[in-house]
């Protein structure tokens, strides 16, 4: 093969063809790119450069390329858009260089003050390094001043006794026991809490012969008691029901008195002499058994309906009232209304004289207390009684109903003492209609207390006839503790041709008060077998001055939410009106002050708290006494003693007008919300909240049995929001006494009412002075139908107002217990069967108890937000269920509670504005 053969092929062989021609189709693009690159720029230039020489060699009136004076070159319509261009090009560069210029020197400044700033940083950090210092040594100083009068104290370390040893002098005589002398405090201190240990009925042989309702009843509401205890160790009392027994006691050798006696030393926790021992006798009958007479008792107290006056012992031993509903519970719309407040009969009475029948000369003691009743001789004044009363009727003055004579058997009653007549029914029937219901008190003088007065006073109560008692040396049930002329006419036998005289002269707003007493004092005390067991143990506990236990509180379930972005400022948030919001909180969340009355209100304010209705204000801070309805200490205080932290300085203009206002300490609230499947109104509602002052938490009350939805993202409004679980949808959870509300202040809003923060916090303002009241803002008002005899609600305009709607409105937390714990069941059955009316019920209660209306504030009576879905008060079924509801209240009540007022709080200086160097005070005339 020829050599060019073999180039050709790329080497030896054909395998060097291929690279061969690479290399030549290599050579041939780089001189092709060499080219190109040389024409487009080399030769541009070069032309340039000729072509620049030449028109400056033909100086300046004969150029070609170059510009020529007075614009000939831009006369040329060829150039005339790129002579703009170049101009329009060249002032923006001009431009731009002044502005950098200008922000060079800006920033220049700014470095400047960021400098400064950074100065008056490290100053202000120092500053408030000092004032943090001076603070600490401040607060140092005060707790050294306050631990120099106010040392700290612990709870004492209980010691208790041994178990036979009473550790008490022995009394002269046990008939003249004393608390001081036979009562063993040292089983009681304050911090106990009363522990209470309940002998079972089954453990001492007597225990056989009682009446089995009165043992049911009474082991039943043992077991709800909360002071009751199984460590009888620790007790401070020790109870044992002795009776009712169900046959006259004498039946039974275990009843004699030296067998019942010997049966009492004989208890496990007697310890020699009875110390710190309640027998309790419960009476379902008017001839009861007095068989604790003549048996020597020893230091234990004892608590029945019947007593001697040389068995009686003031102070230690209690009389009680009748257990006439043992297991039943009273049918509140069974109980008569309590208007009109005259009724058919002024007066009434119904009875017959059961005389004495053996004679006072018997030789020997008595041995029982049937003997000893049976040798008085009965008063004279019985026959003066008889006399007058038949006069009044005979003179047809006023229409009444006496009778002295049973058309039937009289019931078995003790000797001297006025029989009752019929059964319990018909009794009822002629005191229904009776204003006045006459109490005769047995005609032996010697006979203090007995059954068969509790039982007419207690029918009285009940069906609201007003107890007229004759007889001043009668002793009411827990007379030591409730002021009974409150709700009856106590009238010495002496006065009883006065008695007509007397009871026309009382106005009916007397009548009507009294009325109401009396139905309170039945409700709480007498009407069922735990509230006789309640008063019973709440009497030894207020003698010996130990607080009563706190009311439970409901415990939150709280239900786990994620917190997404911060809450914006609502807009329409801005604009507060002409009401300056007062001073911000720039503080975390506190509860209110805690009640500091704990272990003293007992020994201040006994005697008032056992005589007014179930209210935090009758009786704040007075309510711990109350056996029924003991108090949240923790939540009742009133900042009585405390400086007006946070309130009014002297009413100085710009500064009062700011200042949160009130005669008590600084003080937060809650928010509570119900919500039920409406989240995205209820997360708007909730961003609203966002930046409002003294509000402490949000509890939302979550009434859906679906949870949120797991990418519900909740606002942060800067403050904790918690989800309460509920058991079931009820509107009654709305006033549920959550654990999570730690202030006394509870602001109740639905989840779709719009308020600005302005009215939020003037209402918070009226609520700090009107604390027992509900002060909000939608009004409403009843109205009774003549056409259909029934009341009516009324949502209208009107010039006054009954109701203040808790959709959005201020109350106090203790209304809550009440709502919760001690208004009649039968009204919350009524709010969950309408799912509607809790507001309404809410109105009644606070009205029944303070006898006051609700305030109103704002004249706005609409505060629904545009654009929320329909709420249950848009359905057509909504005003004739609020209607039932007014009417089927009043049932229960028993009258209509609700007041009306023509009344509206406005601010001081509203719409009064004024400079924020206005110091002067200002003066209203």
């Amino acid at each position: 093969m020829s050599a060019y053969n073999i180039l050709r092929n790329g080497g030896a062989g054909n395998g060097g063809q291929p690279w061969v021609l690479r290399c030549s189709n290599r050579i041939r693009l780089t001189w092709l790119s060499f080219t190109l690159f040389f024409i487009l720029v080399f030769f541009p230039l070069i032309a340039h450069y000729y072509l620049a020489a030449i028109d400056e060699s033909g100086g300046p009136d004969k150029r070609i390329f170059g510009p020529r004076a007075g614009g000939e070159l831009c006369e040329a319509k060829h150039v005339q858009d790129l002579c703009r261009i170049r101009e329009s090009v060249s002032e923006e560069l001009l431009q731009l260089e002044a502005k950098r210029q200008e922000l060079n020197g800006e920033i220049g400044r700014l470095n400047l003050r960021i400098e400064a700033c950074k100065k008056s940083i490290e100053n202000a950090k120092q500053d408030l390094l000092q004032l943090k210092n001076v603070i600490s040594q401040t607060e140092h100083s005060y707790k050294e001043l306050m631990a120099q009068n106010q040392p700290k104290l612990s709870l004492p370390v209980r010691l208790l006794p041994d178990k036979d040893d009473a550790g008490l002098p022995p009394p002269k005589s046990t008939r003249a026991c004393r608390l001081h002398s036979c009562f063993d405090y040292s089983r009681c201190p304050l911090t106990s809490g009363f522990p209470v240990y309940v002998y079972d009925p089954g453990s001492y042989p007597w225990g056989e012969n009682l009446d089995p309702l009165v043992k049911q009843a009474f082991m039943a509401s043992a077991k709800g008691s909360i002071y009751v205890t199984d460590d009888p160790s620790i007790a401070c009392l020790y109870v044992v029901l002795v009776g009712e027994v169900q046959e006259p006691p004498f039946h039974s050798s275990s009843l004699l008195p030296s067998s019942l006696e010997k049966q009492l030393h004989a208890l496990p926790y007697w310890r020699k002499d009875g110390h710190n021992h309640l027998l309790v006798h419960l009476s379902r009958k008017s001839m009861t058994q007095n068989f604790l007479y003549n048996v020597s008792t020893g230091r234990a107290a004892v608590a029945q309906s019947t007593f001697l006056e040389r068995q009686y012992r003031p102070g230690f031993d209690l009389v009680v009232s009748p257990l006439v509903h043992a297991l039943s519970e009273p049918n509140f719309l069974e109980v008569p209304p309590q208007v009109p407040v005259k009724r058919k009969y002024l007066f009434s009475f119904q009875g017959e004289k059961v005389e004495s029948l053996r004679s006072s000369l018997q030789e020997g003691p008595p041995q029982s207390f049937e003997e000893e009743m049976e040798g008085d001789p009965p008063a004279d004044y019985d026959d003066r009684i008889i006399g007058t009363l038949k006069a009044v009727q005979d003179s047809r003055l006023d229409q009444v109903l006496v009778e002295f004579t049973c058309k039937s058997q009289p019931w078995p009653t003790l000797p001297t003492e006025w029989a009752l007549c019929g059964e319990r029914e018909e009794r009822l029937e002629i005191l229904k209609a009776s204003t006045f219901a006459l109490v005769i008190s047995p005609g032996d003088g010697q006979l203090v207390a007995s059954a068969g007065c509790g039982i007419r006073l207690f029918e009285a109560l009940e069906v609201g006839a007003i107890p007229v008692v004759l007889g001043d040396h009668s002793r009411l049930p827990y007379h030591e503790l409730v002021s009974w002329n409150e709700a009856a006419l106590l009238v010495p036998k002496p006065r009883i041709t006065e008695l007509h005289f007397l009871l026309r002269s009382i106005s009916d707003n007397d009548l009507l008060a009294m009325r109401r007493q009396g139905r309170f004092l039945w409700e709480t005390y007498f009407s069922t077998a735990e509230g006789v067991l309640g008063t019973i143990l709440a009497s030894v506990r207020t003698r010996i001055q130990i607080p009563a236990a706190p009311i439970r509180e409901e415990p939150a379930q709280e239900i786990p939410h994620k917190v997404g972005k911060t809450a914006g400022t609502d807009p329409n948030m801005a604009d507060n009106g002409d009401l300056d919001l007062g001073p911000v909180e720039t503080e975390p969340p506190y509860a209110s002050p805690r009640f500091l009355r704990n272990f003293t209100c007992t020994a201040a304010d006994t005697y008032r708290a056992w005589n007014r209705p179930p209210g935090p204000f009758h009786l704040f801070p007075h309510m711990p006494l109350d056996p029924v309805l003991p108090s949240e200490a923790k939540f009742l205080g009133s900042g009585t003693g405390f400086r007006p932290i946070g309130g009014g300085t002297g009413g100085s203009g710009k500064e009062f007008q700011a200042a949160l206002g009130g005669n008590v300490p600084r003080e937060q609230f809650t928010v509570v919300m119900l919500t039920y499947e409406r989240e995205e109104v209820l997360m708007n509602s909730l961003e609203r909240l966002n930046g409002l002052p003294y509000l402490n938490k949000v509890v939302v009350v979550w009434n859906s049995p679906k949870p949120p939805s797991d990418d519900l993202l909740w606002p942060d409004i800067g403050l904790p929001i918690v989800v309460v679980r509920t058991e079931k949808n009820s509107l009654n959870n709305r006033f549920l006494p959550w654990d999570a509300v730690e202030t006394e202040a509870i602001l109740s809003i639905d989840d779709d009412a719009h308020l600005r923060h302005d009215e939020i916090m003037f209402g918070f303002r009226v609520w700090r002075e009107a604390r027992d009241r509900i002060v909000g803002f939608p009004g409403r008002y009843h109205a009774w139908d003549v056409n259909h005899q029934s009341w009516l609600y009324n949502s209208n305009y009107s010039c006054e107002l009954s109701m203040v709607l808790t959709g959005a409105a201020f109350f106090h937390k203790y209304y809550a217990y009440l709502y919760s714990y001690v208004m009649p069941q039968a009204i919350r059955d009524m709010v969950d069967e309408y799912i509607n009316c809790e507001d309404i019920a809410m109105n009644f209660l606070v009205s029944h108890i303070t006898r006051k209306p609700p305030i109103k504030v704002t004249s706005r009576w609409t505060f629904r937000c545009p654009g929320c879905p329909q709420a249950l008060s848009h359905d057509d079924s909504h005003f004739h269920e609020r209607h039932k509801c007014i009417n089927y209240f009043v049932k229960v009540y028993g009258y209509m509670p609700l007041l009306y007022t023509q009344f509206r709080v406005d601010s001081v200086l509203f719409k009064t504005r004024l400079p924020h160097d206005k110091t002067k005070c200002f003066k209203f005339i």
